[in-house]
């Protein structure tokens, strides 16, 4: 809670001000008349950094863009900017943020007005669930740079063994029934953290749900929409998980990455994971520490659906790229943003970093598609996919959420009733978190 404070009062502490007061102190030039753009980027394989290089160089001398690396945490990340920003910090022009902050960065006023036509400009040819990301009362108020969103990856050989059509959608309870029957198990991302949010915010979602049903509210005047149908099944789905016994060992503090080596490693024979999994075990298969065989096992397919007759709402991630409403350079910010999220750096980055791109004719090019032959499925899948709760206590609802729906393994149905009345009570103040 103390951060949510410190960013709607503008109270920061005497250090954060000293920082942003002496930061302020430099005139953005690099000394040679050239302008210094302040990038703040989250840790990457160092793409962000080779566009931030090239879009120097294509300035004509006008700007350089130089790139500072965030927490690798988006909790970290997102309360490193937000103290900073709340101290009208002017070293920061061009952020790179998670699409969950984007409703409290932009309610604060932390994100310079985006013109009308750069709105227009930055939206065409952008998969739906990535501007749905970017947007806040109805206007985009940061660009759209690449858009994440999670697949469901098997064995071939073990989906066909136990009969399901991969090429057909398949339910959860689908899936949870082919891992019983073939001994293994599915890969899901259980810890206490942001991949919590997602993993629930994704069933919610597919089951007609939403998280928060009025997201521009207020604190103690959000209505959430855990204790419901939807929530329930969310909740029988982990249920389902758990006392089938295919939930894999250490489900509770696996995040991504150990979901990812788990499959590796032929512990589990479906997982739901971002594409960067495709990249990492190619790897893996070429330098020797996976077995080829199980590489060129891998399958896919759109998130699994709650129900047979309901399309899946898959979970949103990516990165958008923000202008500091405390930049002495916003028209040179805009026209950085502009350049760094153009067509050819968002396949660059996509093929470097192994981040999907959020414009859609990026999936169109020959040298994606050779690197990621699921790449129609990633851009279907962005098509239909739902962003988490866009709202301005997004920090509140989602901390609330990793609280009570974790272990997994406790979680019954009256997990959304008891989610939904502790974060309620946040909200309100009449609790902490």
């Amino acid at each position: 809670m103390a951060s949510r404070w410190l960013t709607r009062t503008g109270v920061v502490s005497a250090g954060v001000l000293l920082a942003s007061t002496l930061a302020a102190c430099g005139d953005g030039s690099s000394g040679t008349g050239t302008t210094t753009l302040n990038w703040y980027i989250n840790p990457d394989n160092g793409g962000q950094q080779a566009i931030a290089q090239s879009c120097s160089e294509q300035s004509g001398g006008a700007y350089r863009i130089e790139a500072l690396i965030l927490p690798s945490d988006a909790a970290q990340q997102r309360e490193q900017l937000m103290r900073r920003l709340a101290g009208n910090d002017s070293s920061i022009d061009l952020m790179s943020l998670d699409p969950v902050f984007v409703p409290e960065t932009a309610e604060a006023g932390f994100l310079a007005p985006m013109p009308a036509e750069l709105q227009a400009e930055l939206s065409e040819g952008v998969v739906q669930g990535a501007v749905q990301g970017a947007t806040w009362n109805d206007e985009l108020v940061a660009a759209p740079f690449w858009a994440n969103t999670q697949l469901l990856w098997y064995r071939q050989s073990v989906a066909e063994a136990a009969g399901l059509d991969m090429s057909q959608p398949v339910t959860w309870d689908q899936v949870v029934d082919a891992a019983e029957q073939q001994g293994t198990a599915i890969g899901v991302q259980g810890q206490r953290g942001e991949s919590m949010t997602v993993w629930v915010n994704a069933m919610v979602e597919s089951a007609g749900g939403q998280i928060i049903e009025n997201p521009e509210a207020r604190g103690p005047d959000i209505r959430l929409g855990l204790d419901s149908d939807a929530g329930r099944a969310a909740a029988a789905v982990m249920q389902r998980i758990t006392e089938a016994g295919v939930a894999g060992p250490g489900i509770d503090n696996r995040d991504e990455a150990g979901t990812a080596n788990l499959f590796q490693q032929d512990g589990a024979a479906f997982m739901v994971n971002w594409p960067f999994v495709y990249a990492q075990a190619q790897g893996a298969a070429e330098g020797g520490s996976m077995d080829p065989a199980i590489f060129e096992d891998y399958g896919w397919a759109q998130f699994p659906r709650m129900t047979p007759d309901e399309p899946s709402a898959p979970p949103l991630g990516g990165i958008d790229i923000g202008v500091s409403a405390f930049s002495e350079n916003p028209d040179l910010a805009y026209e950085a943003v502009r350049c760094i999220v153009s067509e050819d750096n968002q396949a660059s980055y996509m093929i470097s970093d192994g981040n999907p791109a959020a414009a859609e004719s990026v999936y169109d090019r020959p040298e994606v598609q050779e690197a990621y032959p699921m790449y129609d499925v990633i851009r279907t899948s962005l098509q239909e996919a739902a962003p988490r709760p866009q709202t301005a206590y997004y920090n509140e609802v989602s901390q609330g959420i990793q609280d009570r729906w974790q272990p997994v393994s406790a979680v019954t149905e009256q997990t959304p009733a008891l989610s939904a009345e502790f974060i309620g009570q946040v909200l309100s103040g009449e609790r902490l978190l």
